[in-house]
């Protein structure tokens, strides 16, 4: 008998759930695995059995309770996702709350995540400018570019965003959709302030003698829009 990959998804996921169904006859907790199987399960035979995609997701929401897992387990299953086939076709069904919604057991269960009570401060030399992609494409600059020197057809004030990056998060992209005049908060890049490379527009020092109007020069003679404002 030959299975299609998503026959042996199903059948993974049917014998993980009797597994569950096995252990918890036994009296045993079922850990997470166990537990989002038996949920998945029970919302593919409710599709199976005829009923409809929010009625599937009852079923599979009502089949175990916070009792019925390990410690933690509601608290990291917030949710269970499952491909069900219904009677017009395939559709995602998602069970929200699978053990009830007052079953997380708060902070003090094992592995939350505890969040520090902290207070929201500017960053220091925080500057707003507006930007206007006028190309045909939506550009993406990351959170360390040099803003001076991202794509010319980027439309701001360089000389403002000299010496400047995206205040976003390290590793996280601000995309900038054509003809949409987008808000970009900016902070100074720090350390050394050196800038090697990007577009080539200063290499060396921020600061030095100099090296903006340097760096202007070379923008505008290269066409790079707000340059020469």
């Amino acid at each position: 008998m030959r299975l299609t990959p998503t026959d042996r998804d199903r059948l993974l996921i049917f014998t993980a759930a009797e597994l569950a169904r096995a252990r918890r006859a036994r009296g045993l907790q079922l850990n997470v695995p166990e537990a989002t199987a038996l949920i998945a399960d029970t919302v593919c035979e409710a599709a199976r059995d005829g009923l409809r995609l929010m009625e599937a997701a009852l079923r599979g929401a009502s089949v175990l309770t916070a009792a019925d897992v390990l410690p933690g387990v509601a608290d990291i299953v917030s949710e269970v996702k499952v491909e069900a086939v219904f009677a017009d076709g395939t559709r995602m069904v998602v069970v929200r709350n699978p053990f009830g919604a007052d079953a997380g057991s708060g902070d003090d269960a094992p592995g939350a995540v505890i969040v520090a009570a902290r207070q929201s401060v500017e960053p220091v030399g925080l500057l707003t400018i507006e930007v206007t992609n006028t190309s045909d494409v939506p550009v993406s600059i990351t959170s360390h570019f040099h803003f001076f020197e991202v794509n010319p057809r980027l439309s701001f004030s360089r000389s403002s965003a000299y010496g400047m990056r995206l205040a976003i998060p390290a590793g996280a992209a601000q995309r900038f959709e054509p003809g949409m005049p987008t808000q970009a908060s900016l902070v100074p890049i720090g350390g050394e302030r050196v800038a090697i490379g990007f577009a080539g527009l200063v290499d060396g020092p921020l600061d030095a003698p100099g090296a903006k109007a340097a760096a202007l020069a070379r923008a505008a003679e290269q066409g790079y829009l707000g340059a020469s404002a």
